[in-house]
């Protein structure tokens, strides 16, 4: 018996076209879940689609999205639903890096648009998925899950960072507080506190960042994509069910060096 079987459950995953999203979304599909990625990139929606039809499993959608508006969170929600009839987990995982400037630098244009995809875009995911959640527990079927990537850096100092580590801990905040709201549906809400992988986000940094990352972390390495599908799995799954309102490192050891 498989006890991590998702067969005929519905994850949605926010930047699920790539890094992290893309790596939780393999082990998501594999457990037999059904999976809508909601992104920006249309190519890169594409051949996520393509990769994941072929892994074998439930099936995947795109949907093209952009989390910091709205109207595109609902029609995102509204499509999923009616190609799969229902949401069981939400991944509230699409970000991005921030405006890499020191504080005296900071800018209300970097610092919004920092915020508009990282701490909006939850909420709404948020918004949305809690809103069917809560319809479907009021029809005598509760339950769900809602989940966002948080970073180490929301409790954590880092140079030039802190428009993001301040976007991180904001959904910290809003993953306690769902939880707290949301109990009484048996929904449950947590924020997974990734450290350093390797991703078209940390690509972009300073070579050195990635030497510094290495020396910090106690485990002496980047995270391995690999051990994202059953992390996904696990929280997707009932197993996870006594689990809420918790701020989990997944580091390698960083937040404790």
């Amino acid at each position: 018996m498989n006890i991590f079987d998702l067969s005929g459950r519905v994850a949605v995953i926010t930047g699920g076209n790539g890094g992290l999203g893309l790596g939780m979304a393999r082990g998501l599909i594999k457990a037999g879940a059904n999976v809508a990625i909601w992104a920006r990139n249309g190519a890169k929606n594409d051949a996520a689609v393509k990769e994941l039809s072929e892994l074998g499993g439930g099936k995947a959608i795109a949907l093209a999205c952009d989390v910091a508006h709205d109207d595109q969170v609902a029609a995102a929600m509204e499509a999923t639903l009616k190609a799969f009839g229902r949401v069981d987990t939400a991944f509230a995982n699409a970000g991005i890096s921030g405006a890499g400037t020191r504080i005296p630098d900071m800018t209300s244009e970097g610092w919004d648009a920092t915020m508009a995809i990282n701490a909006r875009g939850p909420a709404l995911v948020y918004k949305y998925a809690s809103s069917h959640m809560i319809e479907r527990a009021e029809n005598g079927d509760p339950g769900g899950k809602l989940i966002v990537t948080s970073s180490g850096q929301s409790i954590m100092g880092v140079n030039k960072s802190s428009d993001y580590a301040a976007s991180k801990a904001a959904v910290n905040g809003l993953t306690r507080g769902a939880a707290f709201e949301l109990a009484r549906y048996q929904i449950t809400a947590n924020a997974l506190l990734f450290g350093f992988y390797e991703t078209d986000i940390t690509a972009k940094a300073n070579p050195k960042f990635a030497e510094w990352m290495a020396k910090r972390i106690p485990l002496g390495r980047a995270g391995d994509h690999e051990g994202l599908e059953g992390l996904a799995v696990f929280f997707a799954s009932p197993h996870s069910n006594y689990i809420t309102g918790q701020s989990l490192p997944v580091d390698g050891g960083l937040c404790i060096s």
